[in-house]
């Protein structure tokens, strides 16, 4: 079972940038390509929010545009830039958007997996939070899921990154005890999933480990300095592609949208190549694998 996530596109008004130097919908197109791509194909694409920049109708119908070139089924989350309203409204073949009443929450099956989906929206604040109606959902859907391996998702980190900026717009800190609490009871979720912080981070969280992933659109910023001012570079853009088995769990793997030179053997010169198709190493007679 491969799953892969993005998060944080961004996407805007067909012709307009972010920050007025971004193409957000060209480098969704091209992590499109990129997943459509990929041998063997992911059986799912899971997006962690910020699907849009402002949140009005005309960026989601760019953005429905845009994954309607992805051959491969996707499950879409709100963020913080995002509105219900109108998400709900260009995607009405969604019946998983509005199954939540006032939030866009739901939990569905992913091959194997349960995916149960949280709205970690506060309209008009960046910042993320999980009220009592949302965790008691949550609850429900946990003990309802006992016994299966479970993926929970939401668009804010339940931790802090060490970028103060970003910290400062994570989820909630009670939300985030509550969170933790609720996870630690089912040791069946094999992963928090999130995204926000436009970087690649796994912390331990509830006895499993949370994670967030890098943006296909710009990258904040890493600096760990205190008080580092926002800002954000145009590191390449990349997304998560999860790996489960049964036996082994959830593995992640980070992958970069633009394609590199290669794939090319581990040779020295005059030599075999050092790993063998067979898995029996050749011209090395340390033993030690190429890589």
């Amino acid at each position: 079972m491969l799953l892969a996530q993005i998060s944080d596109l961004h996407v805007k008004r067909p012709g307009a940038l972010a920050y007025q130097r971004v193409d957000t919908a060209a480098r969704l197109a091209q992590t499109v390509a990129r997943l459509n791509a990929l041998v063997p194909r992911p059986d799912a694409v899971i997006i962690t929010g910020d699907l849009v920049d402002q949140g009005s109708a005309d960026e989601y119908r760019h953005l429905k545009s845009l994954l309607a070139a992805l051959g491969i089924p996707y499950w879409l989350l709100i963020g913080n830039h995002d509105t219900r309203e109108a998400l709900r409204e260009v995607f009405p073949e969604r019946d998983e958007l509005r199954t939540g009443g006032p939030f866009v929450h739901y939990a569905v099956d992913v091959g194997p997996l349960r995916l149960v989906a949280l709205d970690s929206l506060q309209p008009g604040q960046s910042a993320g939070m999980l009220c009592a109606a949302r965790l008691a959902w949550l609850e429900q859907q946990l003990d309802t899921a006992r016994g299966r391996p479970v993926i929970v998702a939401l668009h804010h980190p339940p931790f802090d990154s060490g970028v103060d900026t970003l910290d400062a717009i994570r989820l909630d800190p009670q939300a985030t005890a509550a969170l933790e609490t609720l996870v630690a009871r089912h040791p069946n979720v094999e992963r928090v999933m999130c995204g926000h912080v436009h970087r690649s981070m796994f912390v331990r969280f509830g006895g499993t480990v949370a994670s967030a992933v890098p943006s296909p659109a710009h990258q904040v910023t890493l600096d760990l300095a205190p008080g580092a001012p926002s800002s954000f570079t145009l590191e390449p853009p990349a997304f998560a592609l999860h790996r489960y088995d049964p036996q082994g769990g959830l593995v992640t793997h980070h992958v970069y949208v633009d394609e590199s030179d290669g794939p090319y053997p581990f040779r020295e010169p005059l030599q075999a190549p050092v790993m063998e198709p067979s898995g029996g190493l050749s011209g090395n007679p340390s033993g030690n694998v190429g890589a």
